[in-house]
C-alpha cells in the first residue's frame, strides 16, 4: 500500500465541519476564521460543490483541518450528490460549526441531532449579526431546542470570530489526541520490507508515523528490512522489547524474533489507533466460518494505483480463497466507497485507515454493528490465517 506522508489530507488533524444552508456565510465565515482566501465566496446557490478540505495551524485549537461543505438544502440539480458529499464530510468532522442566517432552523436541527447521535460537539454560530434584525428570536429558538446559545459573528466584519475559536477550543474533548500509535518502549525495532509496494526513496505512512512518534518518546529506535533481522539482532546488546513490521511477513518476524521480545505490525498498531481492535479480533473469528458461497468485502481508505501483489487487491484475496475456496466472493473499494448497504456481506476488512482520522473510521464501524456484519483489519486478518494472533501484542 504505497501512500506517502505528502498524500494524506491531514488524518491526525481536528476536522471542523462547517456546516448550513446555501448562501448563510459559510464560506465567508471560513475565510474571516483562517484569515485566509480559503473559499469562494458569492451571492449564487451552489456556490460550493464538492467539499473543500484545508490544513491549517489555528491558536488555541492547534493542528486542524477546516471543511468548507455544500449547502445542505441545495435543491440544484446536481444538489442530492453535493448533500451526499456533505454528509460524508460530516461523519468525518470532531468539530462541527452550523452556520445560520434566518429563523427558519428545521433542517439545522436536524444536523444538530445528526452529530448528537455521533458524539460530536456542536457549536450554532448565527452570521450576519451585524445586519440580521431578528437575532433575538433565532438565538431563543436554538438555546430552547440544543439548551446552548449560539455565537453572533460577522463574517464581512470579523466580530465574533476569536470567541468562536475560543469556544471550539473548550469543545474539543479532554482525550482528543491521547491515543497513541505504541506504548512507552525502550527499544524498538522495525522490520520494514521495501518491496514493490513501496514508493521509491521514501516510506509509508503508517512506518512515517510509527517513527515520528517512537522519536517522541525519546525510544531507542532500529530500522531494517526482513533479509538484515537477524543481522540487526545479532548487533544487540539486548533483546529489543518491542518489534513492529509489516503484516506480510508476519510468519517469518515471528519463527525468527527473541523470545522475550513482543511482536506487532503497523497494521495491527493502527486498528487500535484509528478504529477498534477488540471489535476487529472478535470479527477475525468469523475468516473460520467463511464458506465458498460466502462474500467479503475489503476496504482500502487510499486511492494509490494498484501494483503487483498489491495487499488488499491480490494478497489477501489470494491466502482467504486458499484457505475458503475459488468460488469465494471478494469485492474491493477504495477511497470513501464505503457502500450505504452492508447486509450482503459477511465480513469487512478494512485497511489501516493511516488516510483517515479516527472519527470517520469509527463512522464505517458503526455502520457493519447496525447492519450487524463482522468487520475486522488487514494486520489481524493475517496474523489469524497465519495462526498467530493470540501471540501479537495488542495496544
Amino acid at each position: 500500500m504505497a501512500v506517502t506522508l505528502n498524500e494524506t489530507p491531514g488524518s491526525n488533524r481536528l476536522h471542523i465541519g462547517i456546516f448550513g444552508k446555501t448562501n448563510s456565510g459559510k464560506s465567508s465565515f471560513i475565510n474571516a476564521f483562517t484569515k485566509q482566501q480559503v473559499s469562494i465566496v458569492a451571492d449564487v446557490a451552489g456556490t460550493t460543490t464538492d467539499p473543500v478540505y484545508k490544513p491549517m495551524e489555528i491558536y488555541p485549537l492547534g493542528a486542524c483541518v477546516i471543511i468548507d461543505t455544500a449547502g445542505f438544502d441545495d435543491d440544484t440539480e446536481l444538489g442530492e450528490r453535493r448533500v451526499k458529499k456533505t454528509k460524508l464530510a460530516a461523519e468525518k468532522t470532531e468539530l462541527a460549526v452550523i452556520v445560520v442566517a434566518d429563523e427558519a432552523l428545521e433542517e439545522e436541527f436536524s444536523w444538530f441531532y445528526f452529530f448528537k447521535e455521533r458524539n460530536t460537539p456542536v457549536l450554532f454560530v448565527v452570521n450576519k449579526s451585524d445586519i440580521l434584525e431578528n437575532t433575538k428570536t433565532i438565538a431563543a429558538a436554538i438555546e430552547a431546542e440544543t439548551k446552548t446559545p449560539p455565537l453572533f459573528i460577522s463574517a464581512k466584519t470579523g466580530e465574533g470570530i476569536e470567541k468562536v475559536k475560543e469556544a471550539l477550543a473548550r469543545l474539543i474533548p479532554e482525550n482528543y489526541g491521547s491515543r497513541l500509535i505504541t506504548g512507552e518502549e525502550d527499544l524498538v525495532l522495525l522490520v520494514m520490507p521495501q518491496d514493490i509496494q513501496a514508493p521509491k526513496g521514501r516510506l509509508i505512512l503508517p512506518q512515517v508515523q510509527t517513527i515520528r512518534e517512537l522519536l517522541d518518546k525519546k525510544c531507542l529506535v532500529m530500522s531494517v528490512t526482513t533479509d538484515k533481522m537477524e543481522r540487526a539482532l545479532a548487533a544487540l546488546a539486548e533483546p529489543p522489547k518491542l518489534i513492529i513490521t509489516d503484516s506480510q511477513v508476519f510468519g517469518y518476524v515471528y519463527e525468527h524474533k527473541p523470545g522475550e521480545s513482543m511482536l506487532t505490525s503497523f497494521s495491527v498498531l493502527f486498528a487500535a489507533c484509528k478504529g477498534d481492535l477488540p471489535y476487529y479480533v472478535e470479527g477475525a473469528k468469523c475468516l473460520d466460518s467463511l464458506r465458498p458461497d460466502s462474500k467479503v468485502l475489503i476496504a482500502e481508505c487510499c486511492t494509490h494505483a494498484p501494483l503487483k501483489e498489491d495487499i488488499g487487491r491480490e494478497k489477501i484475496p489470494r491466502m482467504l480463497r486458499k484457505r475458503v475456496g475459488e468460488e469465494l466472493t471478494v469485492d474491493l473499494v477504495s477511497g470513501t466507497d464505503f457502500p450505504e448497504n452492508l447486509s450482503g456481506y459477511d465480513l469487512i476488512i478494512q485497511c489501516g485507515a493511516c488516510m483517515f482520522n479516527r472519527k470517520y473510521v469509527l463512522s464505517r464501524i458503526d455502520r457493519a454493528k447496525e447492519q450487524g456484519v463482522a468487520m475486522t483489519n488487514y494486520g489481524v486478518v493475517i496474523a489469524h490465517l497465519a495462526g498467530i494472533l493470540d501471540k501479537i501484542t495488542m495496544p
